[in-house]
């Protein structure tokens, strides 16, 4: 089930556009990192989505993606 705050947290997921952006790693997480930053989420927060988001493969990323961010 889906959640609208980021896991662990009561912060509310920011919205972040991905569709139609470079499928690269480095370029979804940038941009995921933007989002998060311009929320105001805590750099606890964001270094936390950065090291999971690393933990795995691409699908892993995204999913990882999906759990901090509202996609669009």
């Amino acid at each position: 089930m889906e959640t609208n705050n980021i896991p662990g947290t009561e912060i509310k997921k920011p919205s972040c556009k991905l569709v139609g952006r470079d499928g690269n790693a480095y370029a979804v997480m940038g941009a995921v990192k933007v989002a998060l930053r311009k929320a105001k989420v805590p750099e606890a927060v964001i270094s936390a989505y950065l090291a999971e988001a690393m933990s795995g493969d691409y699908d892993h990323l995204l999913a990882t993606s999906c759990n901090y961010v509202s996609v669009r």
